[in-house]
């Protein structure tokens, strides 16, 4: 099923593809949920810490492959609200060459380069073992990782949030399956683990692929389209180039925050990893509707439709804000319990310190919930390099605590990293978005867009 989200009522329009998005984040992040909480609970809490200290590491250099397919998308939704299919296939075709390329070869120098990486962040010796024998597997599946991604992300372009999320669903299952086989019956420790949502990962992007190829006569590739053609290229790699260094520039931030927490102890590390994975599914909700609205933006610029994109952006905003109201006393009730799972209750240091991280990043989900939706607003409209600028403003608020607040501080200073990266990127986003509808506006003004349906 495709959705055009050019006409019709709006608010049920986002919400309809909010919903499937959401699922889908949830599920998304049973892969390195099931990783944490089988590795916690059945090899230990330097495990788990190792696993941990692999984060932001992750997130740097697996960011850039996820900004890179969902940069490509937009091109395809673009064209899809413009009504050309084949342009908006070759699209495609173009997006699989480009972002299989940098995927075999980021796959092949980072699983080489992992080691000497992580004692560069000042990873603690005694769980630099297990960081590298289970990020070196992950770096290793990048491919794997990249079929899922921009499939999935294509299908979201034209409106399809459910196919993704049925392999998903399956693909989720077949991780925490293989997470107990290879882990706890095999004993392969946190290697198993990172197998495990490699061939996870494997299985629900081919079936993406699939589907797309057998079932979507719009995005089935056919002829000529299957060409490699410099401008498709150029103009994909003009997008998905400046989001991927977006996710690598705040993850770069999260890198020297995470060198410092690194010289916290081992403690710390595990904290802020408890802490991380806890807040990180209460974000889910401003991640699916950031990806809502780059859709909904590329295919209503496509149709030259720019007061639609704002009612849009409206709306993703409130209801948000009142998810974020929302979030803040689930918080304060389940935190303690959701960060019980993944550290056995004697570890009460670890499991203080994690609760106080919680409690404060939660406190400011209503600047975080605006990054996410204006910076993918501006993505969806073609205006990547100023993500990218907001994901540099994000590095210099992480920069800023890393450097002048943990070392006085310790602890207490981490926590306020995030915080101080959010309204730093607001500070730039927000004008940004406001004056690029408006400009976008005067451009259209007099300038017929499709007619949706």
């Amino acid at each position: 099923m495709v959705r055009d989200m050019t006409h019709g009522s709006p608010i049920k329009l986002i919400l309809s593809f909010w919903f499937p998005m959401l699922l889908g984040n949830l599920f998304q992040q049973v892969y390195n949920l099931a990783d944490s909480i089988i590795v916690g609970r059945f090899v230990g809490v330097q495990a788990f810490a190792g696993v941990s200290a692999t984060g932001s590491l992750n997130f740097m250099i697996l960011g850039f492959l996820l900004g890179m397919c969902s940069g490509c998308a937009i091109p395809v939704a673009q064209a899809f609200g413009e009504g050309d299919p084949h342009r908006m296939r070759k699209y495609f075709a173009n997006a699989l060459y480009l972002c299989g390329g940098i995927a075999a070869v980021m796959s092949v120098a980072t699983a080489l380069a992992a080691k000497p990486i992580l004692r560069w962040i000042g990873t603690p010796e005694d769980i630099m073992d297990q960081a590298y024998s289970y990020i070196v597997y992950i770096f290793g599946g990048m491919v794997a990782v990249m079929l899922y991604n921009l499939s999935s992300s294509v299908l979201r372009a034209v409106g399809n949030t459910r196919t993704p999320l049925y392999f998903l669903v399956l693909s989720c299952a077949v991780n925490v399956g293989l997470d107990i086989l290879f882990v706890v019956g095999l004993g392969m420790g946190v290697t198993g683990a990172a197998v495990a949502t490699v061939a996870a990962q494997l299985l629900s992007g081919l079936l993406c692929l699939w589907v797309i190829f057998n079932k979507y006569d719009v995005l089935r590739i056919r002829g000529d389209e299957w060409k490699p053609d410099g401008a498709c290229l150029r103009r994909l790699s003009g997008i998905g180039l400046p989001m991927g260094l977006q996710f690598s520039i705040t993850a770069i931030g999260s890198l020297i925050m995470q060198t410092a927490v690194n010289g916290l102890g081992t403690v710390a590390v595990a904290a802020i990893g408890a802490g991380s994975k806890v807040y990180t599914m209460f974000v889910c909700p401003f991640d699916a509707m950031g990806a809502t609205i780059a859709t909904w933006c590329g295919q209503n610029l496509g149709a030259r439709q720019i007061d639609r994109v704002r009612q849009g952006v409206r709306i993703a905003l409130l209801s948000m804000a009142v998810y974020a109201v929302a979030a803040l006393f689930a918080v304060r009730l389940l935190g303690r319990p959701m960060i019980g799972l993944f550290i056995s209750a004697g570890e009460t240091a670890v499991i203080e310190k994690a609760v106080q991280y919680l409690n404060m990043v939660v406190m400011f989900f209503i600047p975080l919930l605006t990054i996410f939706v204006l910076r993918n607003a501006l993505q969806g409209l073609g205006y990547s390099r100023v993500a990218m600028l907001a994901g540099l403003f994000e590095l210099v608020g992480r920069a800023f605590v890393a450097f002048a607040l943990v070392g006085p501080y310790g602890f207490d200073g981490a926590i306020l990293a995030n915080p101080a990266a959010w309204i730093m990127a607001d500070a730039l986003l927000i004008p940004v978005y406001l004056h690029t509808v408006r400009m976008l506006q005067r451009n259209f003004v007099g300038v017929p867009g499709r007619i949706a349906g």
